[in-house]
């Protein structure tokens, strides 16, 4: 069998031309954003800013091309963007990512939207927060950032995602306001809680293999599978949360496409009641709200 050749830059390319031949290259393999993807690639390779690239359209890439080259076949084998830096922007904060924790991806800001909006005139009261699975830590984060006043906990069963989360919340400046913990799900955990969100694993286990390469090769399975049917994380937490939520607190859940019923039916099971769905970017019920009255 012949093997496809490496990708080869020429040193003496211009930065300008080297990024339309890669955005052509990536958008080849499946990119939806492959210029965006070939400048933070290129950028990474040179270690500079976007500001830099324009400035300098017709700089060599230099001795950097076989290090562009790599990080470009990485990227046309589906290893997403933030896997290959080792960092990915959530809610305007940079997180370190690992092969431990899920990539934080937009449409889960809507979880951050959605708790925003149900806490909107205690922004600045002293909130405790739980995040259950937190893996990156990217939820709290994000919440800790918008409620200025609040502190947060990160819950995670991975010691590797928790060891992440951990570095996140200091490097943002969150270490005196939240804390992670390594733990499964609600065990041990005392009530009190204000805002309680999560990304549960959700994808029905016999969906995972038909998953985009970027998710099903990439991210940790563990953060991925929701057993059988999807709902096994759901119907694990959901019972405990009366117990855990201060009086007037929310619960703010991640769905799947076509889950948010289901889910809206545990949390009145539950007694919590629904108080509506947050849709994301792509008009997908994305986040589902639950109140304890």
């Amino acid at each position: 069998m012949t093997q496809t050749p490496s990708l080869v830059l020429d040193p003496a390319a211009s930065c300008q031309d080297v990024q339309r031949q890669l955005s052509v290259l990536l958008a080849a393999a499946g990119s939806q954003t492959a210029m965006v993807e070939a400048r933070m690639l290129l950028c990474a390779a040179l270690g500079i800013d976007h500001a830099a690239l324009l400035r300098e359209p017709e700089r060599p890439i230099g001795p950097q091309a076989a290090l562009i080259a790599e990080l470009v076949e990485r990227r046309m084998q589906h290893e997403p963007v933030s896997r290959i830096l080792g960092h990915r922007e959530f809610w305007g904060l940079n997180f370190s990512v690992s092969p431990a924790v899920l990539d934080p991806r937009p449409d889960t800001e809507t979880i951050v939207e959605a708790a925003i909006a149900a806490m909107e005139s205690r922004r600045d009261a002293p909130l405790r927060i739980l995040d259950l699975g937190t893996g990156s830590g990217a939820l709290v984060c994000a919440l800790l950032a918008s409620f200025p006043q609040a502190f947060g906990l990160g819950i995670d069963v991975s010691d590797a995602a928790c060891k992440i989360a951990a570095e996140n919340l200091a490097a943002l400046g969150f270490a005196s306001r939240g804390k992670i913990v390594c733990g499964d799900w609600t065990k041990a955990l005392c009530g009190g809680f204000d805002v309680i969100v999560s990304n549960p694993p959700y994808i029905a286990h016999a969906d995972i293999a038909a998953l985009d390469p970027d998710v099903r090769d990439y991210d940790p399975h563990l953060a991925l599978d929701g057993g059988a049917d999807g709902y096994a994380a759901y119907r694990a937490l959901i019972p405990a949360l009366p117990g855990l939520l201060a009086k007037g607190g929310v619960a703010v859940f991640e769905v799947g496409i076509g889950q948010s019923e289901g889910v809206g039916a545990l949390f009145s099971a539950a007694r919590l009641g629904v108080t509506g769905t947050r849709r994301d970017l792509a008009g997908i019920e994305r986040a589902i709200v639950a109140r304890r009255t």
